[in-house]
């Protein structure tokens, strides 16, 4: 017998899997979440998106007072740096998000069961603590949401001191004079900018021949401009082939990525940020009868369940972009569709943003993916420099460019580079989640003066017949 009974056990409290636990909830299913570490949260709020968020902002705002509020006729006098106090903000931001998600737990009356869960049969999930005591549970539906974990490098060993992962960098105790961040996308980018504001010279080393390869091509190359004005350096088509921890800091040896001549690096600190892989080790998938592919990804069906009966999976466990509001979405789905509802998610319509400055977001495809395809269709852009309201906010970088099938007028992507590009996507989702035409978002009244009116202009562009430009 179970010692204890429940409609759904979601094994993670990341952002999959506490969403999906307080939508269970809310739906009148009784509810408990699994969680291994001492905090609920998961990655995103205890050693990623919510505490890199909150050093990039500080960041930044060091780096306005320094350079740029005097632009504003506002003097500051001599500004400096307290590292410690900018740490216990990061803290402080950890802090209240995490006890905000144990308020919802309590709230919604969802069980908090501390420890590792692991699938041992049909509806059955063994729980153990820390102290090595097991629980046995029962439930009629398992969601496994378990998150995903930094993927490592050969003869890179990490030692989160002088050479770390993303969460190391996000506690460093001092700022190092020099950095090398290996890898180009959205969390080395981000971390990349944190610490060059903060005082280091840092090096972005990139196996591929671009950054965010993600991104619209070019989207990548103007933000790779504008993030060199402001410091950084970038080593492109370079693999790193080891590391080495030295008393003064790390001898990194790189060469080119299609093999050549290798260099040593010498610097004080290198920063792992090649990308995650899905955490499903230990969770009894192969005894539940879950299969996984060949990038360790639990397959799953269009309703996100599994090839095992009553198990669901969703956020980066399975294929997909690895992101918070990805997981979230496909938490709320499943918990409807496990309360007899219908839930839906399209992948079409998932926004992706780095949070440097200026940022870049992006919703729908790529120029390179419409080439690809094969599909028609028309390219409507517009500048910040076009833009009353980005003129008076002193933040010019950038642009905004909509892509839309050239018979239809329907919106297939959109892409910004530029201040609170983050925000200023999330019309753009709407659109595409309605089936917009580019005509619809350029028809559309925007306030003025806002950013947002960019959006508009890039949409009347798309016919030729921008107003400001």
């Amino acid at each position: 017998m179970a010692d204890k009974s429940y409609d759904v056990v979601v094994i993670g409290s990341g952002p999959g899997g506490y969403v999906c636990a307080i939508r269970c909830a809310q739906l009148g299913l009784k509810t408990a979440c699994i969680e291994k570490d001492a905090t609920l949260g998961g990655t995103c709020l205890n050693v990623g998106c919510i505490p890199s968020k909150a050093l990039l902002q500080a960041s930044e705002k060091y780096t306005e007072a320094r350079e740029h509020l005097k632009d504003f006729g506002v003097s500051v006098g001599e500004v400096g740096l307290d590292l410690k106090a900018m740490m216990k903000h990061k803290d402080k931001t950890i802090d209240g998000n995490v006890k905000g998600v144990e308020f919802l737990f309590k709230k919604n009356k969802i069980d908090r069961l501390n420890g590792h869960g692991r699938i041992t049969g049909k509806n059955a999930v063994e729980v153990t603590g820390a102290d090595g005591k097991t629980t046995s549970v029962e439930a009629k539906s398992i969601v496994v949401a378990t998150g995903s974990e930094s993927i490592p490098l050969p003869n890179v060993p990490v030692d989160e001191k002088k050479i770390v992962s993303s969460t190391g960098a996000l506690s460093l105790p001092e700022v190092p004079k020099s950095m090398v961040v290996v890898g180009g996308g959205y969390i080395g980018l981000e971390m990349a900018s944190v610490w060059s504001r903060l005082g280091a010279e840092v090096t972005i080393v990139e196996f591929l021949d671009r950054i965010v390869p993600g991104c619209d091509g070019e989207v990548g190359k103007a933000m790779q401009k504008i993030l060199q004005r402001q410091g950084l350096k970038f080593k492109l088509s370079t693999k790193v082939t080891s590391a080495e921890a030295t008393k003064n800091g790390v001898k990194l040896t790189v060469e080119p990525a299609k093999g050549g001549d290798a260099e040593v690096m010498d610097v004080d600190v290198v920063l792992v940020a090649i990308g995650r892989r899905p955490f499903t080790q230990d969770l009894g998938l192969e005894t539940a009868g879950v299969e996984v592919d060949d990038r360790g990804r639990i397959k799953t069906d269009g309703e996100w369940k599994t090839t095992a009966d009553g198990v669901y999976a969703i956020g980066d466990v399975i294929e997909g972009k690895m992101l918070a509001h990805k997981a979230e979405d496909e938490g709320v789905a499943v918990a409807e569709i496990l309360a007899g509802q219908s839930g839906h998610l399209d992948p079409d319509t998932i926004p992706g943003v780095v949070y440097t400055a200026p940022e870049v977001a992006q919703v729908g495809k790529t120029e390179e993916e419409l080439k690809e395809a094969g599909v028609d269709y028309k390219v409507g852009k517009f500048p910040f420099t076009a833009n009353g309201r980005a003129r008076a906010m002193n933040a010019t970088d950038g642009f905004v460019k909509v892509l839309a099938d050239k018979t239809t007028d329907k919106v297939l992507g959109v892409h910004i580079l530029g201040a609170e590009a983050g925000t200023m996507i999330a019309e753009c989702v709407l659109a595409m989640e309605f089936g917009a035409s580019a005509e619809d978002i350029a028809r559309t009244c925007h306030a003025h003066p806002t950013l947002n009116e960019a959006v508009k202009e890039a949409a009347l562009a798309v016919d030729g017949r921008a107003l400001h430009m």
